[in-house]
């Protein structure tokens, strides 16, 4: 009995949970981003998310919420009642809702997405702020503990190369970082891996996907991990260099009416990559 009470003591103080991946035992987490799923609901989103196993999500503004919610979507218009139910739903899945974005915002709404997100108990927002408003959205990010992950969509008029935003936080909290879509740095011409390379020390979380040329005119579209272009497997070996803690959001955008097959593919292959250097 003292044996078997010792080893349990053991394992609680070295923080090992049964059934834990290598990626996550390093502090990697996979999580969905629920545009993934905009076809269906968030309550929907919530379901598939489940049976991915995933235990994490990310929601964006402006998803119908469900027949439970009326004609209610997600965002700071969601009444408290409303926020506490969906976060209940999430959480009787087995599921946390840790950000919410991407957020494209005027100055004015900045104060709102901030109560929102800290109401919701959100780790962070992905966010593209505009330039003359990072005072403003840094002082709130530190009034309301919530972290900025910036992304990057692929136009000229965004974040689109990691010089751009490491010079709008340069100096700033630490509370602000990189919400890092790879797919789009290689839709603008970027090396995504150089970019990750870059961007050390401020990732908060990824938009996480691989893409290759589709079609007659090439353009590059979503595919499952590892059968694309972006070179994944040395990404994620260029993350545990830099010793990466945090989220790999899932952004599927691709066979939109039944993606979790390639979703599962996906996950597949990130874990099974992890586990030969990790």
């Amino acid at each position: 009995m003292f044996i078997s009470l010792a080893l349990l003591m053991l394992h609680s103080a070295c923080g090992s949970v049964p059934g834990q991946t290598k990626a996550e035992k390093a502090g990697w987490k996979l999580s969905m981003q629920s545009y993934t799923l905009h076809r269906f609901t968030a309550v929907e989103a919530l379901d598939k998310t489940q049976q991915l196993g995933l235990k994490f999500i990310e929601i964006y503004p402006g998803q119908k919420m469900g027949a439970e919610f009326g004609d209610a979507v997600f965002g700071y218009s969601l009444t408290e009642s409303d926020q506490a139910k969906l976060k209940d739903m999430a959480a009787s899945r087995g599921i946390r809702i840790i950000s919410s974005g991407v957020w494209t915002a005027k100055r004015e709404e900045w104060e709102k997405i901030f109560r929102f997100a800290r109401s919701m108990e959100l780790e962070f927002i992905s966010a593209e702020p505009a330039l003359d408003d990072w005072d403003l959205v840094e002082e709130l990010s530190r009034e309301h503990a919530i972290k900025v992950a910036v992304h990057n969509h692929p136009s000229e008029n965004s974040y689109w190369k990691p010089e751009i935003l490491l010079q709008a936080i340069d100096g700033r909290s630490e509370l602000l970082g990189s919400s890092a879509d790879i797919g789009h740095y290689k839709r603008m011409g970027l090396d995504p891996l150089e970019c990750v390379k870059q961007l050390e020390g401020k990732i908060i979380s990824f938009h996480f996907k691989d893409i290759a040329p589709q079609g007659s005119e090439g353009t590059l579209e979503d595919v499952v991990w590892g059968t694309g272009l972006l070179q994944v497997d040395q990404i994620l070996k260029e993350l545990k260099r830099q010793q990466f803690e945090g989220y790999f959001t899932i952004e599927y955008e691709a066979n939109w009416e039944n993606n979790l097959p390639e979703i599962q593919e996906s996950i597949d292959y990130f874990n099974k990559v992890v586990d030969t250097f990790m």
